[in-house]
C-alpha cells in the first residue's frame, strides 16, 4: 500500500464515529496489563483442570512461541500488505496495517486494542481449541506472549536505537521496509524468516538514510 505522503504529525481517521475511533487506540502497559492475568488463567487450567504435565504445557508453550514467528511473518507479508482493487477491502487493510505506513509515528495503533484484541484473540482460541483440544491450555498462551513480544518489539523499533549491536539488523531490516521497499523485511520480531524466504534486506548494500530512520521514530516531549 504505497501513499503519495508519508505523515510524520498526527494519526490517520479510521472511523467517523467517535467512539469506534477511541476503541482503534491502545497502551502496551494496557495490554500486557490485560493479558498476562488471562495467559496466566488458561495455564493454571490446563495444568489443573485437564491434567496437562508441566513438561507438556513448557513444550507447547515454547513450541507455539516459534509457531508465532513464522504466523507473524506471513500475516505481515499476505495479510497486512493485501493489494486488493476492492474499496472494502483496502480499508480492512488499512485499518490493520496501511495506516502504520502512512503514520508510522502514531504510537497509539502499534498494538491492537483492547476490545477488537479480545474478540481477535477469542477467535483464534477457539480455532486452535477444534484443532489442539486440551492442548491448546498450553499452546495459546505462548502463541499470545509471541504476539506481545513481537507488538513490543515493533514499539521499540519506533521508539528507540537498539540497545545491543546484535539487534541493529533487525532494526534496519525494519527500518528499510517502511521507507525503502515494502516488499522485503516483513520480520518485525526476527529476521530469520526473512532470511528463509529471500526477503532480507542486504544490509552490506543498503546505505542508511538517517534522516529517512528519523522520521519514523516517535516524536520525543519538549
Amino acid at each position: 500500500m504505497k501513499f503519495e505522503k508519508i505523515h510524520n504529525k498526527g494519526q490517520a481517521q479510521l472511523f467517523e464515529n467517535k467512539y469506534l475511533e477511541m476503541l482503534t487506540k491502545g497502551h502496551p502497559a494496557v495490554i500486557w496489563g490485560m493479558y498476562i492475568p488471562i495467559l496466566s488463567y488458561i495455564l493454571y487450567t490446563g495444568y489443573t483442570s485437564f491434567q496437562l504435565s508441566l513438561q507438556l504445557i513448557i513444550g507447547l508453550f515454547l513450541g507455539a512461541m516459534v509457531f508465532w514467528t513464522i504466523f507473524e511473518y506471513f500475516a505481515h507479508r499476505y495479510l497486512f500488505h493485501w493489494t486488493t482493487e476492492h474499496p472494502k477491502l483496502q480499508k480492512v487493510v488499512y485499518i490493520f496495517h496501511g495506516n502504520h505506513h502512512h503514520y508510522p509515528r502514531d504510537k497509539q495503533r502499534l498494538f491492537m486494542p483492547p476490545a477488537p484484541s479480545i474478540i481477535l484473540a477469542s477467535i483464534i482460541f477457539g480455532i486452535q481449541y477444534l484443532i489442539l483440544g486440551r492442548y491448546v491450555f498450553g499452546f495459546f498462551p505462548g502463541f499470545m506472549l509471541g504476539y506481545l513480544l513481537y507488538a513490543s518489539m515493533h514499539y521499540l523499533i519506533h521508539a528507540v536505537a537498539p540497545p545491543f549491536k546484535f539487534m541493529k539488523p533487525l532494526w534496519r531490516n525494519h527500518h528499510l521496509h517502511h521507507y525503502k521497499n515494502e516488499e522485503l523485511g516483513f520480520g518485525v520480531s526476527n529476521t530469520f524468516w526473512d532470511r528463509v524466504f529471500g526477503t532480507m534486506f542486504d544490509l552490506n548494500k543498503e546505505k542508511e538514510d538517517k534522516e529517512k530512520v528519523k522520521e519514523l521514530m516517535f516524536e520525543k516531549k519538549k
